[in-house]
């Protein structure tokens, strides 16, 4: 008898539609072909990570206009976002834009290095 069929008392092998055993190994809990392993999609990765980067920047920038007593250094902002000036607009929108592209850097070091690794790795 193959797996996924049965034999009824006449002797036709019809298709069991409720069997998910095969030589009493269940199929639903296979090992994966490299295909079928987790993976990251980039672009939704990309977008979230870079979004988040994005909105922590104006939330840091916010907070700073809100609470200038705060002992917050916000020296690292010099230190990571290039060319960036404090408290200017142009200084304000390449921020913002280095931030998003900070995101992206991100997301595609690691989605591209998780993806290689999850296809290469043992199920």
């Amino acid at each position: 008898m193959k797996c996924g069929r049965r034999v009824d008392l006449i002797g036709e092998e019809k298709r069991d539609a409720t069997s998910r055993t095969c030589r009493g190994v269940d199929v639903r809990h296979a090992s994966k072909t490299r295909a079928q392993r987790a993976k990251i999609p980039l672009l939704t990765f990309g977008l979230s990570l870079s979004s988040f980067t994005s909105i922590s920047y104006v939330v840091c920038i916010a907070g700073y206009l809100l609470f200038p007593g705060l002992p917050i250094s916000h020296g690292v902002l010099k230190a990571l976002l290039p060319g960036f000036t404090f408290l200017s607009w142009s200084g304000f929108f390449l921020g913002l834009a280095e931030s998003f592209a900070w995101g992206w850097y991100c997301a595609l070091t690691f989605g591209l290095l998780f993806n290689f690794f999850s296809a290469r790795g043992k199920a």
